[in-house]
């Protein structure tokens, strides 16, 4: 915190908040593909989404630093969760659900990178002008 200026606090307080209270309305009640939990899979994508979007447009429009401390620090950091899929993993690994952790494992990291991957590309064609 040495050196952080009153306005950086409030863009990381107010992004880390509003990401927490997402976060906590997505995952307070169990949405099961099959046996698998999704809530954390699905924070997961769509922080990693947003973290793509976000991305190209701080480089497109040379957005201020101050603004990942909003978006990416704040809202995204909060918002996704190593933490709990790693504990989800753990409690999968510990039931003996061998490919149900694989499966867990395989979909947050390849769905996140893949959700990043595309936020970066809509917002890439978006600043570009769209599709030709």
């Amino acid at each position: 915190m040495v050196g952080m200026k009153i306005i950086e606090l409030a863009l990381l307080a107010t992004g880390g908040l509003a990401g927490t209270f997402l976060r906590y309305r997505i995952t307070e009640s169990p949405i099961l593909f099959g046996a698998l939990q999704a809530n954390v899979l699905i924070v997961n994508i769509v922080g990693s989404f947003i973290l793509g979007l976000f991305f190209v447009i701080s480089q497109q429009w040379n957005l201020d630093g101050r603004y990942a401390l909003l978006i990416a620090v704040g809202f995204c950091g909060s918002l996704t969760t190593m933490s709990s899929f790693a504990l989800e993993t753990d409690g999968l690994l510990n039931n003996k659900q061998f490919s149900l952790a694989a499966t867990n494992i395989l979909a947050n990291v390849g769905l996140s990178i893949g959700a990043t991957l595309a936020g970066k590309t809509l917002m890439s064609v978006i600043v570009k002008g769209g599709l030709s």
